[in-house]
């Protein structure tokens, strides 16, 4: 079994191993948060170096008031919404008025058609979500987070967590069903 309290004393005390042991626990987490926020593949290693960064400098202060995890995960959150606010002009921080508008896919048929791979094409539609949607429906049904987790990453109150979670997967249903039509004819 996984001892959080036991592998962050010994990081604390300065024990490297430990370190590189928490970093492989939670590489994948970490890399799917930032991915899927900034869906920028060249930078989100660069992101995951610094959201380690701050894992290790901070560890002191994480008081186990929520799983090591969760901390972990709201670094990689509020790392990646920086890199977003420094770095992308067309970052959004608010919901488009034109939501529906979303549901397409601006892909040709031809480059739908090509892929055979569902999953990879099911995450190619995740990525057009806004960052919101994109959040939500990673950190639940990817990562498995619960409510209660996923609001303490993003900050966002449960009822906007259970309603990007709806929007979410309604978006990627009219998608897929867009998809579907599409490959039919």
């Amino acid at each position: 079994m996984f001892d959080e309290k036991n592998l962050v004393g010994k990081i604390i005390k300065g024990d490297i191993k430990s370190f590189q042991v928490l970093v492989e626990k939670y590489e994948r987490l970490v890399f799917h948060v930032v991915y899927r926020l900034t869906s920028d593949r060249e930078n989100s290693e660069d992101i995951c170096q610094e959201v380690f960064l701050k894992v290790h400098k901070g560890l002191h202060t994480f008081t186990f008031q929520s799983k090591l995890s969760t901390w972990i995960a709201r670094i990689a959150y509020h790392t990646s919404i920086n890199y977003l606010k420094k770095h992308v002009k067309d970052y959004i921080t608010h919901y488009p008025n034109n939501i529906e508008d979303f549901a397409g896919t601006s892909a040709s048929p031809d480059f739908i058609l090509e892929k055979k791979d569902f999953s990879k094409h099911l995450n190619d539609l995740i990525d057009q979500l806004p960052y919101q949607y994109r959040t939500v429906i990673t950190l639940y049904h990817l990562d498995e987070f619960s409510y209660q987790e996923i609001e303490q990453i993003t900050g966002m109150p449960a009822g906007t967590v259970k309603t990007n979670l709806f929007r979410a997967r309604k978006l990627l249903k009219e998608k897929i069903e867009l998809h579907l039509k599409k490959e039919s004819l």
